[in-house]
């Protein structure tokens, strides 16, 4: 039976929100000579236009910043969320740049810590501080509680986590806003994953042969509705564009409500959401729920009734198993935010200030089409690269709505 779980607490949207809206102060990361890590995965339906491109806030300064000292030694430590370095999602993302910082940054080594359940959030973490670890990198929206109560309590510990900021906010402040500590040890990692979602939406939608496209969400948390929002909206162009009616299901924008597994574990559960969005009639299926996402594309591939969008990571590549029902991914460049908060560590003994993702950036975007590319016409994808470059040059999506209404409409 399929739960739809109900909006959390404003609390969560809210903070979630605050990070994305002061994201524009973003501080450079260092720049280095090593090629940053998944540069290759994204197509070009994420470049950035030419001269029109929107300024890159992350994009290194020139590489005359200083080296680290001869000799220095950074230990990263990462507590992954319940799914693990393995999960071919968000946490195998992450753990894909802290391994490529270890194999090209000289005096970098790793090490990581699943968690099997929430409880062991926190003694991970303290785990870690207790080891001595130079960098601990928390991965997933459910730890930043735990991640923000351990930056409190040890100011001179260096952390990053994914999926969530620091900021005026407890317990960082008061209800008023007033500042209890300071948060400089503690580096944001966000991504707008709604913008590559919404290209994979729009070309969801030219490509069903049913005239229905779904979606479900792991649990109902800011960092996954934000996929569900920006591929129901690109859906949405597709019909607006097209004069076409391609429904989305599973997810309501102005509601947000929708369907959630209520986990980010259970392949059965992939399965069966899977299952249900296709009996409802979808043949395109984009699950949000980590490694659950992998029970799905088990069942595309053994019925042979639907095709799949990955999220966080190109999916042919960590699961390449299913590569011949894969259409595309949403990138979510975890890997490249992670080398380079530990490369600002090796070299400035900081963490950085918040990084925001985004198309113009290179932080989110599409995999290259592979099995399936046959589907997407070239007309199709053309107007996919012209979305990619008007929302990376305006910014945002809605944005890059507003500049296709003329100026007296």
């Amino acid at each position: 039976m399929i739960s739809v779980l109900k909006k959390r607490g404003a609390l969560l949207a809210l903070l979630f929100a605050f990070a994305l809206v002061v994201a524009a102060c973003a501080e450079d990361d260092v720049a280095t000579t090593t090629a940053a890590p998944g540069t290759t995965a994204a197509p070009d339906t994420t470049a950035a236009p030419d001269t029109t491109a929107a300024p890159d806030t992350t994009a290194a300064p020139d590489t005359t910043l200083p080296a680290p000292p001869p000799g220095k030694e950074v230990l990263v430590c990462q507590v992954s969320d319940t799914g693990g370095i393995d999960d071919a999602s968000f946490n195998a993302s992450a753990w894909a740049g802290a391994q490529q910082a270890e194999a090209e940054l000289d005096g970098v080594s790793i090490e990581f810590l699943e968690s099997a359940d929430a409880t062991e959030y926190r003694p991970n973490i303290d785990a870690f501080i207790n080891q001595g670890c130079d960098l601990i990198i928390t991965v997933g929206f459910l730890l930043a509680d735990d991640t923000a109560a351990a930056a409190v309590d040890n100011p001179n510990q260096k952390f990053a986590f994914v999926d969530q900021s620091p900021g005026p906010f407890p317990p960082w402040a008061d209800a008023d806003g007033n500042l209890l500590s300071d948060y400089a040890n503690l580096r944001g990692l966000i991504f707008q994953t709604d913008e590559a979602a919404f290209l994979a939406g729009y070309m969801a939608a030219g490509v069903t042969e049913t005239g229905a496209v779904g979606t479900f969400g792991g649990i109902n948390i800011p960092p996954v509705t934000i996929f569900m929002d920006g591929f129901v909206k690109g859906v949405e162009h597709y019909n607006s564009v097209n004069g076409t009616s391609v429904s989305a299901l599973g997810w309501n924008v102005e509601d947000a409500d929708g369907l959630f597994t209520g986990n980010f574990d259970s392949l059965e559960d992939g399965r069966s959401f899977a299952e249900t969005l296709v009996n409802n009639g979808a043949d395109i299926v984009l699950p949000v729920a980590g490694p659950v996402g992998l029970g799905s594309a088990a069942y595309c591939q053994d019925t042979g009734a639907c095709t799949i969008v990955g999220v966080d990571a190109d999916w042919n590549d960590t699961a390449s198993q299913y590569t011949d029902v894969i259409l595309t991914s949403v990138l979510k460049n975890i890997n490249v935010s992670v080398f380079n908060t530990i490369n600002n560590v090796l070299v400035l003994d900081s963490v950085g200030n918040l990084f925001n993702g985004t198309l113009a950036n290179g932080g989110v975007g599409l995999a290259p089409l592979q099995a399936n590319a046959d589907k997407v016409s070239a007309e199709l994808q053309a107007e996919v690269d012209a979305i990619a470059a008007g929302i990376a040059a305006n910014g945002s999506i809605q944005a890059y709505l507003d500049s296709l209404v003329p100026a007296d409409g």
